[in-house]
């Protein structure tokens, strides 16, 4: 009866998300797996496994098993992708045997990264493998008319990439996809803050920083957050002030790259299409799409309207789950 139960993942650097038709998304959850070491044995995954991250003894490995956006770790990520199956079982009441699998990748990668995403996947014991673009994923869940010969154009700011694209009449029209996100603007504070303070912090806490206080180049009110972290002279534990204006000058060479992918792939553009583009301008989706300040300061520096996805963190997600019905109509369903 449940042979063939329909599921879309967006299998995410930073985030791994579910979604069933019936239920829309059941599990989202950081992509995060803990290790033992010495057995191999997967400890923890999710939000249980974030929580190690940079705590743990000798034995026991947090891991990230996905880098940029593709398989870094082939055998954690199967094992991660078979937890992954158990819970969203658990929480749908029934086992999920052989489903169809939708699965996002990002559009600049190479046929190995791809088949590296199918083969664990189907490991997990999945009947069919479809293979999204991500951007396209994007576009559907932020409700863009996909199908029609209209410019959409997406940008998907995640953890490992950025994916700028222009999609029309189904298929990709023009693409950048730079390994730049929310991951990168992480490590650039911490790298500020060990450089400027002489402070050791983690990259948890340099998310945290990021999410509460990084702005986008604009003029603001300035913010300012108590941040603690180990003193690398005395080596001993110190709490340090940092003001948002700091964080926005390190974090700026990674928002100028994003920049730099949006005007390439908006020159790429077809003349017809451009016109679209000044009417509908915009879609912004993933998790960067709520730093603060950044819908203002994109629609300032490429002058045309700038818009927030509905919900840019699932945005993918949910365009992954919906392009189950039209993977066989969209012209770049890889197979």
């Amino acid at each position: 009866m449940f042979s063939n139960t329909q599921i879309g993942i967006d299998l995410g650097t930073a985030n791994i998300l579910v979604y069933t038709k019936n239920k829309g998304i059941v599990l989202n959850e950081p992509s995060v797996v803990a290790i033992d070491l010495q057995t191999k044995n997967v400890l923890a995954i999710g939000n249980d496994a974030k929580n190690m991250v940079g705590k743990t003894p000798e034995n026991i490995v947090a891991i990230r098993p996905l880098k940029d956006g593709v398989i870094a770790d082939y055998q954690v990520t199967t094992s991660m992708l078979k937890e992954i199956m158990k819970k969203v079982s658990k929480k749908l009441g029934f086992s999920v045997r052989k489903p169809s699998v939708v699965v996002c990748t990002p559009s600049g990668s190479t046929s190995v990264e791809r088949r590296a995403i199918h083969d664990a996947v189907k490991n997990c014991g999945a009947k069919h493998v479809d293979l999204i673009e991500e951007p396209v994923a994007a576009a559907i869940g932020a409700d863009l008319p996909v199908e029609e010969p209209i410019a959409n154009v997406v940008v998907d700011i995640g953890g490992g990439t950025t994916e700028v694209a222009i999609i029309s009449f189904g298929g990709v029209v023009s693409c950048n996809s730079i390994r730049v996100g929310g991951d990168q603007m992480d490590e650039d504070i911490v790298h500020y803050v060990r450089k400027n303070y002489n402070l050791l912090i983690g990259d948890r806490t340099g998310e945290e920083i990021k999410m509460t206080i990084a702005y986008a180049l604009l003029d603001h009110e300035e913010l300012s957050m108590d941040v603690r972290g180990r003193d690398l002279v005395t080596g001993l534990p110190k709490t340090i002030t940092l003001h948002s204006r700091e964080i926005q000058g390190a974090i700026r060479e990674s928002l100028l790259s994003i920049l730099e992918a949006i005007r390439a792939t908006l020159e790429d553009c077809p003349p017809e299409l451009s016109g679209d583009i000044v009417d509908r301008g915009v879609i912004l989706t993933g998790g960067g799409a709520l730093l603060n300040g950044i819908q203002d300061w994109l629609s300032d520096e490429i002058v045309v309207p700038v818009h927030v996805a509905p919900n840019p963190l699932e945005s993918v997600a949910i365009g992954t789950g919906r392009s189950l019905n039209v993977i066989h109509k969209l012209q770049k369903a890889a197979r």
